[in-house]
């Protein structure tokens, strides 16, 4: 399954917008918690004296196999062209039946594709899982290049076709869900579902941005630098359920790899949210067919629930559109693995647009 034969990929997408929409008013009751938006000190103090200093890991090898849950995952890598004259080298982790229907998965900020392993594992007995580090995360390339999102998007896409994937499911969380809602909308004919969350849609307001100039200034400020800190307190900030021990230090483990305070900045020194948003406003949601589901937190502060509740109405070609929450915090793959696999089910069981009997 290792490819090493590059592949290149389109640079044609827009990057100007049609219209300029106005911000959603900000419901009351969030107000008083965007006043006070920001991690327990003391929480933080807690779980790092409590974690210590995991061991780093050590990277994998092509073909290299790992059990959780009870199921066996494999490591691969494939080389693809990026847009900027790179090379691109995606790390990405397969469990499931070659020949199953696929399960594609993104992961957010500050994660990996081990994110989405207790979903794999759920799903490895009906689907050919595969879940990819982020280029700039995990084991994937780190190097500078094109980190505009779309571009990353269009990298992903690429990877694909050198792996064999022509049409897929695709399920995304956080900044995984930017990169999955440019691929939803200029590959229509190959995404079968999409369920994203943790992501604004088409309501937004700046002060549900706080981090962005966080994420943007990383570099100059030495955020990122302690990866063990940084990841406690983005879990500890928008978190709401403690992770098991061995859970929290993988995931610190895997934002641990060399070289990943320098390239995840990159986005937002490319982007910022107001454009993404606009992007989805102007140009992507309405170009989204396949079936969605948009899945939240219940308590979210920054991407209050009010703001996803009439996603049908601003995704108008969708062959259908569901919203679900979760009573977790951001994290809510990890932090209620059960109920999450459930919503993910449902999206899974929607009958495929333009297919009957799917």
């Amino acid at each position: 399954m290792n490819a090493t034969v590059s592949t290149p990929i389109s640079t044609n997408f827009s990057t100007t917008f049609s219209a300029k929409p106005h911000y959603t008013e900000l419901p009351e009751r969030i107000v008083p918690a965007l006043a006070s938006y920001r991690a327990d000190p003391s929480l933080v103090e807690e779980r790092l004296a409590r974690l210590g200093v995991p061991a780093p890991r050590d990277p994998d090898v092509e073909g290299a196999t790992e059990l959780l849950d009870d199921v066996t995952f494999t490591h691969r890598f494939v080389d693809v062209d990026g847009t900027d004259g790179e090379t691109v080298r995606f790390h990405y982790v397969e469990a499931g039946p070659a020949d199953s229907e696929i399960v594609v998965f993104l992961h957010g900020l500050p994660d990996s594709w081990y994110q989405w392993h207790h979903q794999m594992a759920a799903f490895a007995g009906e689907y050919r899982c595969i879940a990819f580090d982020l280029k700039g995360y995990g084991q994937s390339s780190k190097a500078e290049g094109d980190y505009r999102h779309e571009a990353a998007a269009e990298q992903l896409v690429a990877a694909l076709d050198r792996v064999g994937v022509d049409r897929f499911n695709l399920i995304a969380h956080d900044r995984g869900s930017v990169q999955g809602d440019f691929i939803a909308a200029n590959h229509p004919d190959r995404v079968l579902r999409y369920g994203r969350g943790e992501q604004h849609l088409y309501h937004f307001h700046p002060a549900l941005a706080p981090q962005a100039a966080m994420f943007r200034d990383a570099p100059f400020t030495g955020l990122m630098a302690d990866r063990t800190r940084f990841v406690v307190l983005v879990y500890a900030w928008i978190g709401r359920i403690d992770l098991p021990d061995h859970e929290m230090l993988r995931v610190i483990q895997e934002f641990s790899y060399p070289d990943i305070e320098k390239a995840v900045p990159r986005y937002f020194n490319t982007t910022t949210f107001h454009m993404e948003w606009i992007a989805r406003r102007t140009r992507l949601l309405e170009r989204w067919t396949c079936p969605v589901m948009v899945l939240q937190s219940y308590e979210g502060t920054v991407q209050p629930r009010e703001y996803y509740v009439d996603a049908r109405d601003h995704i108008p070609h969708a062959a259908e559109v569901l919203v679900r929450f979760v009573d977790a915090g951001h994290f809510w793959s990890l932090e209620d693995p059960t109920t999450t696999t459930a919503h993910l089910r449902e999206l899974l069981a929607l009958p495929i647009a333009g297919v009957s009997g799917s």
